[in-house]
């Protein structure tokens, strides 16, 4: 998020790490660090994101020696760190050089810099990696991109094993049957509970004006089996976890020339 409710300045007259840390404020992650001092304890989230890591720890490997991992979105690393800890080794994306270089302060005060890799850039410019990862990080960002399902193809790209997807959503669970076509005059079954929709915010949302879209469970569910990938597990609220689907048809699912072309990398004649 965006919004300045939830940047947090650090304490200057704090102790230890922390007093460092406020030169580096303000923080939206709040970082236990190594002395048991904490980046913004009084984040108006709770413990934020550590109450998040709960809830999908438990589904990751405790020894993940010889993983790569992509953190997308990885502000100022708290995945980053946990999963280095477990032996990955971790790229960092981020847009903002602000969380950067928290990131990278961040992974000196845990000894993990040699484990972590940090690289600035836009999600769409995956398209032009010619890394895959073991494991992929989609958490807080989807809801705020204005083009979702061109950066979830993108992204799924990059999956080898496992991704772990964290949206804003419609609240509910319904889930309609779907068939596999309709005709033109049929439209109405588009407004029955469960059908795959998102709702579109213009203005803004929690004071943050890059929140443009809210999709429902079935929706996220529906887009993400449309790029190649099969919900596994479900682990907390609008999390899934999720791994590359056996028996996915790009050639019929995806325009792959289109997908191509959005991304710069069309053959040109």
């Amino acid at each position: 998020m965006n919004d300045a409710r939830y940047m947090i300045s650090s304490d200057r007259s704090a102790d230890g790490l922390a007093a460092e840390a406020a030169a580096y404020g303000p923080w939206f992650h709040n970082l236990h660090l190594p002395d048991g001092t904490q980046t913004a304890p009084d984040h108006p989230l709770g413990d934020f994101p550590l109450f998040k890591w709960r809830e999908i720890s438990g589904h990751l490997p405790e020894d993940l020696s010889g993983w790569t991992v992509l953190d997308i979105g990885c502000n100022a690393g708290f995945y980053s760190l946990e999963l280095a800890k477990r032996g990955a080794l971790v790229t960092g994306l981020d847009v903002d050089p602000h969380f950067l270089r928290q990131a990278a302060w961040a992974a000196l005060q845990f000894k993990l810099e040699d484990r972590i890799t940090l690289r600035q850039g836009q999600i769409y410019d995956l398209a032009h990696w010619q890394e895959r990862f073991d494991l992929v990080l989609f958490m807080g960002v989807f809801y705020h991109l204005r083009h979702p399902l061109l950066a979830l193809d993108i992204v799924a790209e990059k999956v080898g094993r496992l991704l772990v997807f964290q949206t804003l959503t419609m609240p509910g669970d319904a889930v309609a049957t779907v068939p596999a076509d309709l005709e033109i005059d049929e439209r109405a079954a588009f407004l029955q509970p469960g059908w795959p929709r998102m709702a579109f915010i213009e203005h803004s949302l929690a004071g943050d004006a890059t929140n443009w879209w809210a999709p429902n469970h079935a929706c996220v569910a529906a887009m993400l089996r449309s790029t190649g990938l099969e919900i596994t597990a479900r682990p907390g609220h609008e999390i899934y976890l999720c791994a590359p689907s056996r028996t996915f048809d790009k050639t019929q699912a995806v325009n792959r020339d289109e997908l191509l072309s959005a991304t710069g990398r069309a053959l040109r004649a």
